[in-house]
């Protein structure tokens, strides 16, 4: 699979589609006419700066694979060094972690949401009381 190929019309087609920045942001003054206009609107709102915050991230990912291909290291796990198999990149091709350093990540991410280890700090917290 040509991964630059894929990446320079995947950055492109969301350049140019005009979605990353839009107009259709802006708050107009009939939006608000009454507090359930303004509540949906809101909501409307704050779904779109999400998505296009997804893309932007997305898009960043992307410039960073590119980058990884200029500098020979795409493909490569950036935990552990090894080789990405190639089903995981055709799945997922801004992956930057072999299948078995994304479980232990994945490991680690939640042990942090239940209160049991940092992430930050890599080790057990001990709750004294």
């Amino acid at each position: 699979m040509d991964f630059k190929a894929l990446f320079e019309r995947k950055m492109k087609d969301l350049v140019y589609s005009g979605t990353i920045v839009n107009p259709s942001f802006a708050t107009e003054g009939e939006d608000l006419k009454d507090e359930e206009d303004g509540t949906q609107t809101e909501l409307e709102q704050s779904m779109r700066l999400r998505l296009r915050s997804r893309e932007a991230l997305y898009l960043k990912k992307i410039d960073d694979a590119l980058r990884r291909i200029s500098a020979g290291t795409f493909g490569k796990c950036e935990d552990c060094g090894e080789n990405i198999d190639a089903r995981r990149l055709e799945a997922r091709p801004t992956a930057t972690l072999c299948v078995g350093c994304k479980e232990e990540e994945e490991r680690r991410e939640v042990l942090h949401a239940d209160g049991m280890q940092s992430k930050s700090l890599g080790r057990k917290l001990r709750l004294t009381g």
